[in-house]
């Protein structure tokens, strides 16, 4: 087939993988003039990770390996912890943390160098029983036979097929840095999460002395923003347990960035005809639960799985959609209720089992799911 993909990021440089690989036409057309380069860290778990490598990517010497996520009231008692190398031992890939950068650069290793065209904006989609046009904002016109919304949050493609105002802001935002910050947990294996009144701080090696750090306050579009956001974060969090004041003292303003969280109800039927949408074009959602990048991954493993399966393109596209949708869906809302906001009281949370984390896998991944029903089968 000859395939149109909107969006150059995570979903749009693996789903032309995956296509690429079963042997389609691709054309991807991303409106950032080059390839990202910003961004901090995103967690690959092990559903994650396990894709990359299907699409023949090793995360090996970038990054840094998870293994153990601890979550402390503010004034460092233990409110839980997660057993996060028991998912690696039951599935067989690591949990790891990497700078969205090098995510990109691995994606796009070996991909064929005019197929993504930068600096091209799309504008609008039409299509009929046989084709698929995308308008491109110089007014030019592409045609193919199966479009793919891989756009973000502020997707085009879903706003084509969905009309406005389907995405509505949460409740909180995050301040966010990755920064080389010399201290105890930069060169571990853990990840901390810091929770109390003021709001969450999670801290996450990644890799090469770097530190994934944020910071998430309660937000709303409307809210002026500070001034001086650092100093900001200093009054509200400086006297919370170690290492969060030593953390903020290494910060610079020059590391911080913003993001409100926003969300959207999934839908069971999220294409039509011809078209549809993989990432936050189809599931934005707040990032308490790190699944972002890997439920996008997932869109690209199973609409390539669909498609493989021949037939009737419209009626393969909606087989995707309906694959994923238990598990997106779920995640979803779970991440809608800001778990890593939670303030969960100690003896309530001594109930969860510390591998709990690895059956959540399961649930959130079509991936680990059919690799357990196929290991079943060969049983």
């Amino acid at each position: 087939m000859d395939v149109i993909v909107v969006g150059a990021g995570v979903g749009g440089l693996a789903v032309s993988r995956v296509l690429l690989a079963a042997g389609h036409r691709v054309r991807v057309f991303e409106q950032a003039p080059s390839r990202r380069t910003g961004g901090k860290a995103v967690l690959i778990w092990s559903n994650g990770n396990a894709i990359l490598d299907d699409l023949g990517i090793s995360l090996d010497g970038v990054g840094a390996r998870i293994d153990r996520i601890d979550a402390l009231s503010s004034r460092g008692r233990l409110r839980t912890t997660m057993n996060i190398a028991h998912a690696a031992d039951r599935y067989g890939f690591p949990t790891k943390a990497i700078p969205r950068r090098h995510l990109l650069e691995r994606l796009a290793d070996g991909l064929p160098a005019d197929m993504i065209q930068y600096g091209v904006a799309c504008r609008g989609v039409t299509q009929d029983d046989e084709r698929v046009t995308a308008t491109l904002a110089d007014g030019s016109t592409v045609i193919a036979d199966l479009l793919i919304g891989a756009d973000g949050h502020h997707s085009v493609v879903r706003r084509t097929l969905w009309g406005e105002g389907t995405v509505q802001p949460a409740t909180f935002g995050t301040w966010q840095g990755l920064s080389p910050i010399a201290i105890d947990i930069t060169d571990t294996t853990r990840h901390l999460m810091i929770s109390g009144r003021e709001g969450a701080c999670g801290l996450m090696p990644a890799g090469k002395g770097l530190l994934q750090w944020w910071f998430d306050v309660r937000w709303a579009p409307t809210d002026p923003r500070p001034a001086a956001p650092l100093a900001d974060l200093r009054r509200r969090f400086g006297h919370w347990v170690s290492p969060v004041p030593e953390v903020l003292a290494a910060a610079s303003d020059d590391d911080l960035e913003f993001f409100g969280h926003h969300w959207n109800k999934v839908r069971p039927v999220w294409g039509e005809g011809r078209i549809t949408l993989v990432g936050d074009a189809a599931h934005t959602m707040p990032p308490t639960l790190g699944q972002g990048a890997n439920q996008t991954l997932e869109d690209a493993w199973v609409l390539g799985r669909e498609l493989a399966e021949g037939g009737d393109l419209v009626e393969r596209l909606r087989a995707y959609e309906k694959a994923r949708y238990p598990h997106i869906n779920l995640v979803s809302r779970l991440a809608k209720r800001n778990p890593a906001n939670w303030r969960t009281p100690p003896m309530l949370a001594r109930l969860f089992p510390e591998t709990m984390q690895t059956a959540m896998l399961a649930r959130f991944s079509n991936r680990l799911t059919a690799a357990a029903q196929g290991a079943a089968a060969a049983r």
